[in-house]
């Protein structure tokens, strides 16, 4: 098989004017020419087009594709593990930067008005915004959520800052009721635990004590929960779930 410039310019979209570059610079000559002197390309000229298409898509400069495809010593697997090598690399790297616009789209969705690195300042690596579609899903048409909205709108990083020491002084202190081995269900734990959801209603939304039973139960039902509060120390999602269960039961009676 063969073609034409203009063939060759329908089939891979670049335009004529650029094959007759490639032709005047070398990077691409036409195997054969017609008796009137006109161009004709064959397969090995096509697959040379590809190369240089993929290594142009890639950034490399026309004078760096060149050298890379003349190179005696490579051969045509080598330069496709070359090119696959980078297109994964830059497949990795977009990745990371659609992951980053996503994490950026959803923190303004719900309300957070921080930049990227005063949130991984505040939250490290487990960022709010990561479940917060299947947040809104479960809980955006409930008074809480809108509640939680507002809120978070109005926090700066300060606040934020406060949130977290607080929460994590909590937590901590619940880590040493159980090293200690106060019984879950003790009133020094449900006090650590009604201190906890008062910390809720304080900074997000009104958590009442049959709310704040529905998630003391998601801390060990749901994985990402459990993960977080067993790095605090291992066995703390089932004590912080019984802690927060019994105070409801408590609360409500």
């Amino acid at each position: 098989m063969s073609w034409t410039v203009g063939e060759l310019a329908r089939l891979t979209g670049v335009t004529v004017r650029t094959l007759h570059h490639y032709d005047r610079i070398g990077l691409l000559r036409p195997s054969g020419r017609t008796a009137a002197g006109h161009r004709r390309y064959d397969v090995h000229d096509l697959d040379r087009l590809h190369q240089v298409l993929v290594y142009r898509g890639l950034g490399f400069p026309l004078e760096e594709a060149a050298t890379l495809l003349d190179d005696p010593d490579a051969d045509p697997a080598e330069h496709l593990r070359r090119q696959h090598r980078l297109l994964r690399d830059r497949l990795e790297a977009t990745a990371a930067m659609v992951a980053a616009v996503e994490k950026e789209m959803e923190a303004r969705q719900m309300g957070i008005s921080l930049t990227p690195e005063e949130r991984f300042e505040v939250f490290g690596d487990r960022l709010p915004e990561e479940h917060a579609a299947e947040a809104e899903e479960r809980w955006g048409e409930t008074e809480a959520w809108a509640q939680s909205q507002r809120r978070t709108a109005a926090m700066a990083k300060e606040d934020w800052l406060r949130v977290k020491a607080e929460t994590d002084d909590v937590e901590r202190r619940f880590a040493a009721a159980l090293a200690a081995g106060v019984a879950a269900d003790s009133a020094a734990a449900m006090d650590l635990a009604e201190e906890h959801r008062q910390q809720i209603t304080r900074h997000f939304y009104d958590c009442s004590p049959e709310v704040h039973a529905g998630l003391g139960r998601m801390y060990v039902e749901d994985p990402r929960f459990t993960a977080h509060y067993e790095q605090v120390a291992p066995g703390l999602a089932r004590y912080v779930s019984t802690a927060v269960q019994a105070n409801a039961a408590r609360q409500g009676g």
